[in-house]
């Protein structure tokens, strides 16, 4: 099955890139739904107020309880909204950072060359700081960073990630892990993940299978391992959506928009 094709901007409006920033926690997900509050709930309610706007779409659907401080959206307006006039409308808890026009051959989603997520976990025999409860994860083992750098780096490169996605029909579990690294400051250790696309629950089942070597359960092979599996591995847990972040979405240079939508859009139709 193809992906649909880009709708065109309708008479009187014009497309503007949304650069927004959310803390998740008490949020359904990005994805407007009945009865929930969620990001885009929200955030079309506030453009509604400002004025005619229509298909908003997203670079990356967050997950209930993730983060952003660098998520990308589009939509099509009758005239860009103000950052100021935004902010008076939005809850706290959601920021547009910036609102920059572009054609209407950006795509947030199938322009994106990358996306790129962190996810914060502390080891310290006390939990997690106060004030970082609701965006680090407390891991009750102490964790090597020598072993998890080890056992992260065969996951980069193209591969069938099957065993570490919710697989959809019609949908391919084939990404490009372009980085995957982890940092140490203090008890906190940051894993940075940066592909062209990701799967639903991959990066929470990624760094679930990364801490089971990092606390000496698993081998350092295990995680590559399971890059054989041609469906879900259960073994593998799925650490809570708290400590996960979208931090940045790369785009090509103008002129590249439509070239690399479509080309998105071939791929993951295949």
């Amino acid at each position: 099955m193809r992906s649909p094709a880009p709708a065109s901007v309708g008479a009187g409006l014009s497309r503007v890139r949304l650069d927004v920033a959310y803390d998740g926690t008490g949020f359904s997900g990005w994805a407007v739904q009945p009865d929930r509050r969620t990001v885009a709930g929200v955030l079309l309610s506030a453009l509604e107020t400002l004025g005619p706007s229509s298909g908003l779409v997203v670079a990356g659907r967050t997950d209930a309880g993730v983060h952003a401080t660098g998520q990308v959206c589009h939509v099509d307006v009758s005239a860009p909204p103000s950052l100021r006039r935004l902010a008076a409308l939005l809850p706290g808890d959601v920021r547009v950072l910036a609102v920059t026009p572009v054609p209407d051959t950006f795509d947030a989603r199938f322009s994106a060359l990358s996306r790129r997520y962190e996810y914060r976990v502390s080891d310290a025999p006390y939990g997690v700081q106060p004030l970082r409860r609701y965006d680090t994860l407390a891991w009750p083992r102490p964790l090597s960073l020598d072993a998890l750098n080890a056992a992260s780096a065969p996951l980069c490169g193209e591969h069938d990630f099957a065993a570490y996605c919710r697989r959809k029909e019609h949908g391919t579990t084939r990404r490009a892990l372009s980085r995957l690294a982890w940092r140490r400051n203090g008890h906190v250790l940051v894993a940075t993940v940066e592909a062209d696309a990701f799967c639903q629950a991959m990066v929470r089942s990624l760094v679930g299978a990364l801490l089971a070597v990092g606390d000496g359960r698993r081998a350092v092979d295990w995680p590559a391992s399971l890059l054989s599996r041609t469906g879900r591995a259960n073994e593998v847990g799925v650490v809570p959506p708290h400590g996960l972040t979208l931090v940045a979405v790369e785009y090509p240079a103008e002129a590249g928009y439509g070239a690399r939508a479509e080309a998105t859009r071939r791929l993951r139709s295949g």
